[in-house]
């Protein structure tokens, strides 16, 4: 893992944020900082279209924007924005993104959406935050977020990724909820008394390995979180990642009585359709 920071610069590209620091944390994945726009309020979990210009048109000599949806996951008071990313070597934007380096400019349409808010769950005791890979990024904004806390009694993340390394940044992220002076003082130790972190792995040995979705199945998850069951009364969940762990989670979930939510009509649980990774 390597970071490096510099000092912002003067925008020149229309709706330009300047880079303030990156983290590579493997050949796959990697995080990054940058100003935020004065204007931009957002609710902890949503998403806004970043990227880069693309190649000029070979024809016009002009270039287009090149945008994609991605996950805010620094929380809605901090006065940066974080984003947390896969590197796709053939990506047209990630193979790009990838190299960015602090100081230079990204592209930030300030007009967030999403549909993993706390507006679109109805109140209850326990909230699940269902991710494999980077679905993680919106959990570490809510996970950051007080109202979170508030509202339920019991916060459990899971994050199944293929390698141990993988987990990393949601690893460190939960741990510096813990340890650093600032998150300690906003969220409150009784606060994190709440918060269950159970990561797992698919394909590297680690302490506990499987699908998280194999896991629910089996009861394993259950027991080894001490949860007797999930109910439509108590349980409340949020899903981000790849198509096929929100395909199987949503079956879950209703197989338990869950019914889907949405900004304008809360239930029990929501899935982040824009995610892709």
């Amino acid at each position: 893992m390597n970071q490096m920071t510099a000092a912002p610069a003067v925008p020149t590209l229309p709706d330009a944020q300047t880079v303030t620091s990156v983290t590579h944390w493997t050949d796959r994945l990697f995080s990054f900082r940058c100003t935020r726009p004065a204007s931009l309020r957002f609710r902890s979990g949503e998403f806004v279209m970043i990227g880069l210009m693309g190649d000029p048109d070979p024809k016009t000599g002009r270039s287009k924007p090149l945008l994609r949806a991605y996950s805010i996951a620094s929380p809605s008071w901090d006065d940066e924005l974080e984003f947390y990313s896969i590197k796709v070597e053939d990506g047209p934007l990630t193979s790009r993104l990838q190299h960015i380096r602090p100081g230079d400019e990204i592209i930030l349409r300030p007009k967030p959406v999403g549909t993993l808010v706390h507006d679109a769950l109805l109140p209850g005791e326990r909230l699940w935050f269902f991710a494999t890979g980077t679905g993680f990024a919106p959990f570490a904004s809510l996970l950051r977020d007080p109202e979170t806390y508030e509202r339920f009694e019991r916060v459990i993340v899971t994050h199944t990724v293929r390698d141990v390394a993988e987990l990393e940044y949601g690893r460190q992220l939960i741990e510096s909820l813990r340890t650093d002076e600032m998150m300690l003082e906003l969220l409150g130790e009784e606060n994190l008394a709440k918060l269950t972190y159970y990561p797992t792995t698919t394909r590297e040995a680690s302490p506990k390995m499987g699908r998280i979705t194999t896991l629910l199945e089996s009861g394993e998850a259950l027991r080894d979180l001490g949860v007797e069951s999930i109910r439509p009364e108590t349980d409340r969940a949020m899903v981000c990642g790849s198509m096929g762990l929100n395909t199987d989670i949503k079956a879950i979930l209703e197989g338990f009585g869950l019914e889907e939510g949405a900004n304008s009509d809360p239930k029990h649980y929501v899935v982040e359709k824009a995610f892709v990774g």
